[in-house]
């Protein structure tokens, strides 16, 4: 994945995080949370320059 992907992910998720806590509804907030956590796991693993799970690049 190119690191805008990830980034992108990451604001989705937060713009997610505060429409759940906004507007009470619980799902949102849930989904929020994880594409925060797998946006920034992603960018760690891209940014760690090693191959992980025998691919060097996730696309």
């Amino acid at each position: 994945m190119d690191e805008g992907y990830q980034l992108s992910m990451i604001i989705v998720g937060l713009i997610l995080l505060l429409l759940g806590l906004v507007t009470g509804i619980g799902i949102l907030w849930s989904v929020g949370v994880v594409l925060v956590i797998v946006g920034a796991v992603l960018m760690l693993l891209g940014r760690s320059g090693r191959r992980i799970g025998g691919r060097a690049h996730y696309y």
